[in-house]
């Protein structure tokens, strides 16, 4: 799953919004368990790029609601 910055979260639309949140949650759940299950991951830096992609996004659901 590609990485999204702020710009690219604001010109989604709040269905797409969503999907994105769900497919990158369920990329980091896989992740987690390859962890727990004594695996490493090939990249841990990508652990954390999607810990910060789904804030992005989240912030950006959190805004619209706001207005």
């Amino acid at each position: 799953m590609a990485i999204l910055r702020a710009h690219d979260v604001s010109q989604l639309t709040d269905v797409e919004l969503q999907e994105q949140m769900g497919k990158l949650r369920m990329e980091l759940v896989q992740h987690y368990g390859k962890v727990s299950a004594g695996g490493a991951t090939e990249n841990p830096g990508h652990i954390r790029e999607l810990r910060r992609t789904i804030a992005r996004l989240m912030t950006e659901k959190n805004r619209r609601s706001r207005v």
